[in-house]
């Protein structure tokens, strides 16, 4: 390189840092957290019945929930910031999923997805929980049975507009575990 080139180089990267001198981005911080939230959801299947076989398909290439920013499936509590019920809830069950509930990071949001998890379906038997919203605080219901795909995006980005929105959750602030001991 000749000593023309070099320099031609040196003042085209001085102008470059100063025109990123010039930019500047105003929010608030609140914003950018809440933003960065709604579009990272890492959620955790809890299926145990037919709805459990519809969120796969809603993982799958054809609805590609991955658009929505929740793709990444951790079977983990202490990974996951999205518990997603989906299925038949029984009464022995509760205790796993308020301690599942209990293992997650903060903050935390729950979907219920389908009939039976959001209010015992159509088993209206002792054995069944009639709605997980008895043990564990729910942000979203989605109704169906088995809910349509469309219908689980439909709850993702409900549920991505109150995350934006700071949205007030006093059913989670207010919750206490029905099994602790007082």
């Amino acid at each position: 390189m000749h000593k023309d080139q070099v320099q031609g180089s040196a003042l085209g990267t001085q102008a470059a840092d100063d025109q990123s001198r010039d930019v500047a981005f105003t929010t608030k911080l609140d914003h950018i957290v809440a933003w960065g939230r709604k579009n990272s959801l890492w959620p955790m299947p809890y299926g145990t019945a037919c709805c459990g076989i519809e969120f796969m398909s809603v993982m799958g290439p054809k609805y590609d929930l991955a658009r929505f920013g929740a793709e990444v499936a951790r079977f983990s509590p202490r990974q996951a910031d999205l518990l997603v019920v989906a299925g038949t809830i029984t009464e022995k069950m509760a205790p796993v999923i308020v301690r599942i509930y209990q293992q997650m990071l903060e903050p935390k949001y729950v979907i219920s997805m389908g009939a039976c998890a959001s209010s015992g379906g159509f088993y209206r038997a002792y054995h069944v929980l009639q709605g997980v919203d008895k043990v564990i605080p729910v942000d979203v219901y989605i109704p169906g049975c088995p809910p349509t795909p469309e219908a689980v995006m439909d709850g993702i980005m409900a549920l991505q507009k109150m995350i934006a929105d700071h949205t007030p959750r006093p059913w989670k602030d207010n919750w206490k575990s029905p099994y602790e001991q007082a």
